[in-house]
């Protein structure tokens, strides 16, 4: 079967590669639509319950949180939290607020498909007959609109990078300005730890001491390896041309 027909889940799951349960519950739900399973539809309510808590984590203000207390919260509540963080209401406009009120009614479908229909929900009578194909491509549509939707906009958010669980790469554009503006010198004290000095635009300084281990084990592991290597191999260096010393 193919899966073309859900592009903004692909693309969501894709950014947020790095989220396990997400990936997870992505898998989850490619194998039941291969399957032909009812379970297509619990894992479609899960992809857009998991993607609206990766955005409410992301963006929730923790001085004043909205993220729901209780986990097992219905999904309508974790879609319309995940438009508020987004602050897709703020725009006032009375059509694209229906447009707003007709993803949450989405949800409200889903979760009602699901109840009645997900063998994953709740238990069914053993001999109720399943779901037709056409059921599993409603419900998987219907979040792949959610979803997409959720996401685009999410994309076009200011992230906080203090505390973002988003990449590096995220950052391109204020990446590209501090590697632009800012220099960087080495110095190191008396017992070899360096300090990094990043050299801030109007001449003050931010220093940063750290150990080597610790920069190549958090940058790069591999180079990490390759350092630990050469150092252990400079250890041994040292201790055979001490014992031909003695010898």
């Amino acid at each position: 079967m193919s899966f073309d027909w859900f592009p903004g889940i692909r693309e969501a799951c894709a950014h947020w590669r790095d989220a396990p349960m997400l990936q997870h519950t992505f898998e989850a739900l490619q194998a039941s639509l291969e399957s032909e399973s009812d379970a297509s539809i619990d894992a479609a309510k899960g992809i857009v319950e998991c993607v609206c808590r990766v955005i409410i984590d992301e963006l929730d203000d923790p001085r004043s949180p909205l993220k729901p207390e209780r986990d097992d919260a219905p999904i309508t509540e974790w879609v319309s939290i995940a438009t508020r963080v987004l602050r897709l209401g703020d725009v006032r406009h009375r059509k694209f607020a229906d447009l707003i009120k007709h993803h949450n009614g989405l949800a409200e479908s889903l979760r009602v498909l699901r109840n009645d229909a997900g063998p994953l929900s709740h238990g069914k009578d053993g001999f109720i007959d399943v779901l037709t194909v056409y059921h599993h491509r409603a419900a998987v549509l219907a979040a792949d609109a959610i979803v997409a939707f959720l996401h685009k906009a999410y994309l076009d958010v200011q992230l906080d990078p203090t505390r973002s669980r988003e990449p590096w790469e995220r950052f391109a554009e204020e990446n590209a300005l501090i590697d632009a503006r800012v220099g960087l010198a080495v110095d190191a004290d008396d017992g070899g730890t360096p300090t990094l000095r990043f050299l801030l635009p109007g001449g003050d300084e931010l220093p940063l001491k750290v150990e080597v281990s610790r920069l190549l084990y958090q940058l790069d592991r591999d180079a990490y390896v390759e350092a630990l290597n050469a150092a252990r191999g400079a250890v041994e260096s040292v201790e055979y041309e001490e014992q031909g010393e003695q010898g």
